[in-house]
């Protein structure tokens, strides 16, 4: 069966936007939801998807964090060239990494970072779910068990590699992200099945942001942003979001 590629989604009003970052392994479908609930609110939304992403599995270990760093300051630079200079950043996962960075590497109005880790078991949970959405989507396509098998184990080999700079990336983060003093609303699924729900009082405590919350929600799991508490995610963003000083460019 050939699988219909998710897209990114630019959905244009204000002057306000908002820079919505997915995860890893995932796509901008992960953060569709709460970009069409702040667009009919007055923002602009953009989600991009990394380079590897939305794809084969296969795509994803021919690239690195390198690449998807770079996709992130050229979706910085989309929204400039739509006439975006207020922009505020909010990721899941990777994505929330990506915020942290964004927070002390460009001028932006607040980030947002949601079940984001501060540091990472690379061998465990991570090399297991990175597996498990490889075999999902064989098995979406219609391989048999005996190809899927194959290709699996073909897949495994490679993910080691892509995890350890993954793994650096979240360290580099991690170092810098004292540096970061813009507001912040750290969100973190109580029952994260993939990471240490822990890291998200470390990011709280770490960064200087004078303006900052954390935030958690009881009863949801680690891709947060279609989970059961959805609407008060949605909600408490928007929140949020209203309470930035967009007047300073």
């Amino acid at each position: 069966m050939e699988i219909r590629p998710p897209k990114p989604f630019f959905l244009e009003s204000g002057s306000r936007s908002v820079l919505l970052l997915h995860g890893f392994t995932g796509n901008s479908i992960d953060v569709r939801q709460l970009g069409r609930y702040l667009h009919q609110r007055g923002y602009t939304c953009y989600g991009p998807i990394y380079s590897g992403h939305g794809g084969e599995p296969e795509a994803l270990l021919q690239t690195s964090p390198d690449d998807w760093w770079r996709d992130v300051r050229q979706a910085i630079d989309f929204l400039h060239q739509h006439g975006q200079s207020e922009i505020a950043v909010c990721g899941l996962s990777l994505g929330g990494v990506f915020s942290l960075k964004c927070g002390y590497t460009f001028l932006v109005k607040g980030i947002v970072p949601m079940c984001a880790p501060a540091y990472v078991d690379t061998q465990g949970r991570i090399f297991a779910g990175t597996l498990n959405y490889a075999r999902n989507y064989k098995q979406y396509q219609g391989k048999s068990e005996e190809t899927i098998a194959a290709e699996l184990n073909a897949f495994e080999k490679k993910i080691p590699k892509v995890l350890e700079q993954l793994s650096t990336l979240i360290d580099e983060v991690r170092v810098n992200s004292e540096k970061i003093t813009v507001p912040a609303l750290i969100v973190q699924a109580r029952k994260d099945e993939m990471l240490e729900p822990e890291s998200a009082q470390f990011i709280y405590d770490t960064i200087q942001s004078a303006d900052k919350q954390l935030k958690w929600y009881e009863n949801s799991t680690h891709v947060i942003t279609i989970g059961t508490e959805k609407a008060q995610l949605h909600q408490d963003i928007y929140a949020f979001l209203e309470s930035l000083d967009w007047s300073v460019s």
